[in-house]
């Protein structure tokens, strides 16, 4: 199999602003308990064993222990439901790690498979700010942030993540989750942002 995908992501935790699970490489604890996370992948142009996936999105809940390299990952899929069947079907070999590429460094870590849901996705960029909406089970804003009167936003560089090595530091502006039984979300919680690039 042969795919590739080219798109922005952007994701949501629950840790306090600057999450420490991403700049350490998955080994400093997270500021809560858990860590709960949502990762957005939006396909800009892509295809899958010469099926087009471009223009679709899809996303990733994580829940997983304070330090995350100790795995045990509890996760769930958000598929855009504009997908065809034969769309999510390719869509769902690669996010499951089967396909090789970036999914399949995080098939380690993962425990637990929440499942798959096919739900209507809306993913939009106005700015700095990055939006999507998941049926009723998400609403979430994440900004890139800019100090003090600098063009450019903040951004962390040189990261262990599947996503890219550079990630522009993008706080919530309002987060509400409701993913597979677990309620949670806040503004000001920690936010990236960047473009990403997959192949195998």
């Amino acid at each position: 199999m042969s795919w590739r995908f080219e798109g922005v992501y952007f994701e949501s935790c629950s840790c306090d602003t600057i999450c420490p699970c991403t700049w350490s490489g998955l080994t400093a604890k997270a500021t809560l308990d858990r860590c709960r996370a949502l990762l957005a992948y939006h396909i800009v142009s892509g295809d899958v064993d010469g099926v087009d996936v471009s223009g679709l999105t899809f996303a990733l809940f994580l829940d997983t222990p304070q330090v995350m390299s100790e795995g045990n990952w509890r996760v769930g899929v958000f598929l855009d439901a504009s997908a065809t069947d034969t769309q999510a079907a390719k869509l769902g070999e690669v996010i499951g790690g089967q396909a090789g590429g970036p999914p399949a460094m995080l098939a380690p870590l993962i425990g637990e498979m929440l499942g798959i849901e096919r739900v209507p996705i809306e993913y939009r960029e106005e700015g700095r700010a990055h939006h999507l909406r998941i049926g009723d089970a998400a609403e979430v804003t994440v900004e890139d942030f800019v100090a003090g009167g600098h063009e450019e936003p903040v951004r962390l560089t040189n990261v262990f993540h599947p996503s890219n090595t550079t990630l522009t530091v993008a706080p919530a502006v309002s987060a509400r989750f409701s993913t597979f039984g677990l309620e949670w979300g806040r503004a000001g919680e920690s936010g990236f942002a960047a473009p990403f690039s997959w192949a195998a």
